[in-house]
């Protein structure tokens, strides 16, 4: 069990409230969504397998006892996806106060989304990238509202690829996961920059370091060196690792917690933490987000 600091201690509630949680059907996502629902909040499930999303709402309805959670299709790996994603809910719902961007892609071979973008960075940024501003409208139509973005540690090991953001003439699964996790960094700083005065709070954070289905990917990698890696990192999780109930607390701190009032810090164990240096790089979060914006297809006239 996590130390007391690392425990969302707020017993906030949401009845009224709207929220949305990516990738809510296993993992510190569900333990979120299931946290939530017993706030009282309309709980809005956001998954790409929906035969296990539907049995995750079911549980998380039997053991809440609120019925107020749905489950509509989300694929972070097709902007087709997060579009029709994104018109279902801005025509659907009154409101949106909470958007929880949790889902992700971790150590995958080099795969590629349905428009071509290097799976890691085109599902763990991009794609949220694309559904976050496709939301912001209502979002901030429902202020107080929060923002909440969940990266990794990895994040300081990472470095923008400015040159090569897919990684074609140097891909390696580490690298991508970690350029993508600081990508998540970088867009929540520039996000809360871009919302100063409109009384929507952004974070970002590190959930801890936790056994769950993200880390399935590895399985798929190739030689004796990935399978000695994957080996000696399934041994640190077991010994050093958090649950998915106290892994899931940061993300539900950032999501509820009263006493924060500042937007556009990172988050560890419920406190803020600074980010590595390159995560504070205000010219590459803005040269980030320029390019996000041209890669999804949202550049302004």
């Amino acid at each position: 069990m996590g130390s007391g600091q690392s425990i969302c201690r707020s017993e906030a509630k949401l009845d009224g409230k709207t929220v949305i949680v990516t990738g809510s059907n296993t993992g510190i996502g569900k333990v979120t969504a299931k946290d939530l629902a017993r706030r009282g909040a309309r709980v809005i499930m956001a998954c790409r397998d929906m035969t296990k999303a539907e049995a995750a709402a079911s549980e998380i309805r039997n053991e809440t006892g609120n019925e107020n959670v749905v489950v509509e299709k989300l694929d972070l790996a097709s902007l087709a996806s997060v579009r029709e994603f994104a018109t279902k809910i801005n025509q659907q719902e009154g409101q949106l106060d909470i958007l929880i961007n949790n889902a992700g892609s971790m150590y995958c071979p080099p795969w590629k989304t349905a428009d071509g973008f290097e799976m890691q960075f085109g599902t763990n940024h991009l794609g949220h990238f694309l559904l976050t501003n496709l939301l912001l409208d209502k979002i901030k139509a429902s202020a107080p509202s929060r923002i909440v973005v969940v990266s990794s540690i990895a994040h300081e090991s990472g470095r923008m690829y400015f040159d090569d953001l897919n990684l074609t003439n140097n891909y390696g699964p580490n690298r991508a996961y970690c350029q993508s996790k600081l990508a998540n960094v970088l867009f929540a700083n520039e996000l809360a920059r871009r919302l100063e005065g409109t009384d929507v709070i952004v974070s970002s954070l590190h959930p801890g370091v936790i056994e769950t289905e993200l880390q399935r990917n590895m399985a798929e990698g190739c030689g004796c060196v990935y399978t000695c890696c994957k080996c000696c990192f399934w041994c640190m999780v077991r010994s050093f690792g958090k649950n998915q109930w106290e892994g899931a607390q940061t993300t539900i701190y950032c999501a509820v917690d009263e006493n924060i009032e500042k937007s556009g810090l990172y988050y560890s164990d419920c406190r803020p933490k600074r980010a590595a240096r390159q995560a504070r790089d205000e010219a590459a979060a803005k040269r980030l987000w320029d390019l996000s914006e041209e890669m999804v297809g949202l550049k302004k006239d």
